[in-house]
């Protein structure tokens, strides 16, 4: 139930706060006052389309907030806890609109989502607004009636449920299906390529060591006699630079007993000649290692050719590069047949939630079909009340493409002379079509238990007797739940059980609560025009008693 409303800076409302009571509630104006605009406010305020042009001219934001009473609303509590928000009895939404356009949520002064707000005013607001008339030609609405009316919120859940398991199962086989078929295609190719390179039995850093093997044999010839030429530097037939080195070391250590700093020369020549030792020992070595041979260098050069042209036609710089490549086409050969028996569990796991689906559908076709007859007499009698005496109103059920909500779609079919009912989008009159919009959603308001609803001049195209009968409706209505009544009907106005006036002024609309000469007062300004006679007013006090 809303208790409290507020708005700053919304259009032409400058500044605007006042609570609601329980029951019907009145709100009437001129035309051109702003009751839309107060509308609108509080559309906006219930997840509604933000618009710049909204803002009003005293300042760079519009604000709307409002209180409400939710107390022990179980879903309202469960998407509350779901969004981690504060559970209480009241809460206070606020948004806010800036002039970019851009908006602002709040729950208990805490931050949520559009989302958030829409799904929690689905709970809290029901708004018929003038042109919803329109809504009984979608399908959606419809159905929505004969769910409402059938209590199939817990049908419609599993059926939903079963139909976003059925469709994500059939997405990951279309997608998996579409790998396969990509795979196949292209299986010739890519097992003829990790044949390629599985038959090259590439090694992780085989080519810097061909490359060095290579250019160590194609000039073995020359290494080899530079290294001779060094080892005979060291010791040849001539001359032995090591016997050399040796006779002078003793020569120095026989000198050093009159000179005996000569000892550490002798040392120091001792230590170079085993250096030099151990150099002319590994020039040798690595001499003995550099052979001469052509079918090796031929060898090293073909296997040289073979990672060339690998690496060139898998655009790669490495044998690591290559070896990746590999092992992914190993991956892709072997996932094909991983992926085939996926997709066999796949259509195992479809056709387990095809009966699922299948089953919940046919419980809400069940339960929609036992429910037509009942929704039908309930509209047919409240469209008698308001003097449709000869109307005929059917509800029927047709086949409807699969879908989260089952497979059926609604037909509401209407006649006001008691001849055969056909749509009844295209056959009421504006204000049949009033009629017939306040039975559907005094239908849904007793079968939904929302705490608020807001009729929008939904009397349009109706006067007289039948005008009288739709406010006892409405106040009927306004017995178990919170109902506001924006009319221009005297007979509707009266029924109220508070009466709010929104008036314009240079430009400013503002709304303010009547007492009981001032509910006279509008009442006789409705009946009269613009003139209140005294008949007028003497109408209006027979109207209220």
């Amino acid at each position: 139930m809303l208790l409290s409303l507020q708005v700053v800076n919304y259009v032409l409302i400058d500044s605007l706060e006042t609570s609601f009571p329980e029951g019907l509630i009145i709100i009437t104006g001129q035309t051109g006052a702003g009751k839309s605009i107060l509308l609108g406010a509080l559309s906006l305020l219930l997840g509604g389309k933000a618009d710049a042009s909204m803002v009003g001219p005293k300042g760079e934001n519009c604000v709307v907030e409002g209180v409400f009473s939710v107390a022990s609303d179980d879903e309202i509590r469960s998407i509350l806890l779901s969004n981690d928000l504060e559970v209480s009895e009241k809460l206070t939404i606020r948004r806010v609109l800036g002039r970019s356009g851009r908006s602002r949520s709040f729950i208990n002064d805490e931050p949520v989502t559009l989302g958030v707000l829409q799904e929690l005013a689905g709970h809290l607001v029901d708004i018929h607004s003038q042109n919803q008339t329109l809504s009984l030609s979608d399908p959606s609405f419809r159905l929505r009636i004969l769910d409402t009316f059938a209590g199939n919120a817990e049908l419609l859940s599993a059926a939903g449920s079963a139909w976003e398991e059925l469709q994500g199962l059939v997405r990951q086989r279309e997608e998996l299906a579409s790998k396969l078929s990509r795979l196949s295609l292209e299986r010739e190719y890519s097992e003829a390529r990790f044949r390629r390179l599985d038959e090259a039995g590439l090694k992780e850093g085989e080519l810097e060591e061909l490359e060095e093997e290579q250019k160590r044999l194609a000039h073995a010839e020359d290494i080899k006699t530079h290294l001779y030429a060094a080892e005979q530097a060291f010791d040849s037939e001539e001359f032995s630079l090591v016997a050399s080195l040796k006779d002078a070391e003793k020569q120095l250590l026989k000198a050093s007993s009159f000179i005996p700093s000569l000892e550490e020369l002798s040392a120091r020549l001792s230590s170079a000649r085993l250096e030099l030792e151990d150099i002319q020992e590994e020039i040798s070595a690595q001499s003995s290692k550099v052979s001469v041979s052509p079918e090796r260098l031929q060898a090293v050069e073909d296997r040289l050719s073979v990672l060339y042209d690998l690496m060139k036609r898998f655009d790669v710089r490495t044998i690591g590069e290559l070896i990746a490549e590999r092992d992914a086409l190993s991956s892709e050969l072997f996932d094909e047949s991983a992926l085939r028996d996926r997709l066999e569990d796949l259509d195992k796991s479809i056709s387990k939630a095809r009966q699922v689906y299948d089953k919940a559908s046919a419980s809400l076709h069940e339960s929609r079909l036992k429910a037509c007859k009942p929704l039908a007499e309930s509209i047919m009698s409240g469209l008698r009340f308001l003097e449709l005496e000869k109307a005929l109103f059917s509800v029927e059920l047709t086949a409807a493409p699969e879908g989260p909500k089952g497979t059926d779609a609604v037909r509401l079919l209407f006649s006001s002379g008691g001849h055969s009912p056909v749509d009844v989008s295209k056959c009421a009159s504006g204000g049949e079509l009033s009629r017939i919009m306040l039975c559907l959603k005094a239908v849904m308001a007793r079968n939904m238990a929302m705490p608020t609803m807001v009729f929008d001049e939904i009397d349009t195209g109706v006067s007289g007797s039948a005008a009288d009968k739709m406010g006892s409706m409405i106040c009927e209505l306004g017995a178990d739940m919170q109902v506001f009544a924006i009319t221009h009907l005297p007979q509707v106005a009266a029924k109220g059980k508070a009466h709010y006036l929104v008036t314009k002024s240079d430009d400013v609309t503002s709304i303010s609560r009547l007492d009981e000469d001032g509910r006279v007062g509008e009442l006789a300004r409705m009946l009269s025009g613009s003139v209140i006679t005294e008949a007028a007013i003497a109408n209006a006090k027979a109207l209220l008693a």
